[in-house]
């Protein structure tokens, strides 16, 4: 073969080559996008808000010292049981016993002045009588100076019985308050149930929490009979919570028992806390306390565990879904109804007229706006399609308007979803595939 002959036949060669892979990247860019496909379904829908707190008693009584003592006897421990009317602790009562005793003692010599003052006053009463008596059977007998002494002592005697007698009340009111005083010595429980607190030891100084709650504090009981579990709620989320709602509750420390329980009490007020570090109020997250009641809770629960509980605020029944990550926004041109083609008779129908003279919108349509939809495939083409959604699953969204049971969309993966573009052409991928295999 001639020199030329391999020249042409090599130049042939590398030319069909060529054409070859022009033929098939051709034909690897006609296949389209690999996409998930997914048909649109039926499913039953929970909507639930989730959000982490502590379990807390419905009731607990924190015990403070009222007076200063020291603490000489304590009969119970952390954990113990109690009930209501037990003894719980002692402070030091001699102090508060002298000082009863001083009462009583004020008390007695209060009512001996009292029963002195009586009878002085009695005694100056007799006097002014007779006096009376003597002027009137003769008034040369008593001068008119006499009855006037005769008068005021009588006055005197009965304002000096009259101060006896207060000093006799306030005398009792003195004793009555030693009496209390000793009493708050000797501490019992005001109510049944458990000792989740003892703050004290015995020796210990107890003093009046006057400024300081935790000050005062000896000991917690708490009626465990009754557990809430108290969490924080988002605003956007505490409007969808009702009370009476269902609750799935977890609790840390039983981390393989879910429990159940109902929205008791939702609070009206909101708790603000710093969302950020720029300090203005608008950069504050606002959360609401919900309190949930739990219909058995463990025996073994300890108030200020952690807790996470989740909320169902609604449900759906066979409810028209679509994927969560199915739902993506573009800009979207609204088309009025008078020109917007029925679905399934695009191709046939008739082109929209054109505009009138000054009109600068296209066709009618108002200006552009973002629009949630979904990806609708048709022989292999992916349009937009806005929908309307209800509530949210844990995957799935409700489909109000916009699609059609067993419409096929484009369902994943995220990033190809995003990066799709209006009449592109996609095919499914292998995971679509063996779903829909699957299926049938």
């Amino acid at each position: 073969m001639s020199k030329r002959n391999k020249v042409l036949l090599g130049g042939g060669g590398v030319v069909l080559l060529i054409v070859l892979v022009m033929v098939s990247t051709s034909a690897k860019r006609d296949k389209g996008t690999e996409v998930r496909f997914e048909q649109v379904g039926r499913r039953d829908l929970v909507a639930a808000v989730t959000a982490s707190g502590k379990i807390q008693p419905k009731k607990k009584v924190d015990i403070s010292a009222d007076i200063t003592g020291r603490i000489t006897r304590i009969a119970v421990r952390e954990g113990d049981l109690v009930q209501k009317g037990q003894f719980l602790l002692q402070i030091d009562p001699t102090i508060y016993q002298a000082n009863k005793q001083r009462a009583t003692a004020m008390m007695s010599s209060a009512e001996a002045s009292a029963v002195q003052a009586r009878a002085n006053r009695d005694q100056s009463q007799r006097s002014l009588q007779r006096t009376k008596e003597l002027r009137e059977q003769n008034p040369n007998l008593v001068s008119q100076e006499q009855l006037e002494q005769a008068q005021t002592a009588f006055e005197i005697a009965d304002a000096n019985f009259t101060a006896a007698s207060h000093g006799v009340e306030q005398a009792r009111a003195g004793l009555q308050e030693a009496n209390d005083q000793l009493s708050k010595t000797h501490l019992v429980a005001p109510m049944a149930g458990r000792v989740t607190r003892l703050a004290v030891e015995e020796g210990e100084v107890a003093v009046p929490g006057t400024f300081s709650r935790e000050t005062g504090l000896l000991l917690t009981i708490s009626d465990l009979s009754v557990i809430h579990t108290t969490v924080k709620e988002d605003e956007t989320d505490v409007v969808r919570v009702n009370i009476g709602d269902s609750v799935e509750v977890t609790i840390d420390a039983f981390p393989d028992t879910t429990f159940v329980g109902r929205v008791t009490k939702v609070s009206n007020s909101a708790i603000l806390t710093a969302a950020s570090q720029v300090g203005g109020q608008n950069d504050r997250a606002v959360d609401y306390e919900v309190e949930i009641t739990l219909s058995n809770p463990p025996t073994e629960v300890r108030p200020d565990l952690s807790a996470t509980a989740r909320i169902v605020t609604d449900t759906r029944k066979q409810a028209l879904a679509i994927p969560i990550i199915a739902l993506t926004v573009r800009e979207n041109t609204p088309v009025s109804t008078e020109q917007k083609p029925a679905r399934g008779n695009a191709a046939n129908a008739a082109p929209a007229p054109p505009p009138a003279a000054g009109d600068t919108s296209k066709h009618g349509a108002g200006p552009k706006k973002e629009t949630e939809g979904v990806f609708l495939v048709r022989n292999g083409v992916a349009t937009f399609h806005p929908v309307k959604v209800g509530i949210a699953g844990e995957e799935h969204f409700e489909v109000v308007e916009g699609v059609q049971l067993g419409d096929t969309i484009v369902a994943g993966p995220y990033q190809a979803i995003r990066d799709l573009k209006e009449g592109a052409h996609v095919r499914p991928s292998r995971e679509s595939s063996d779903t829909t295999r699957r299926r049938s």
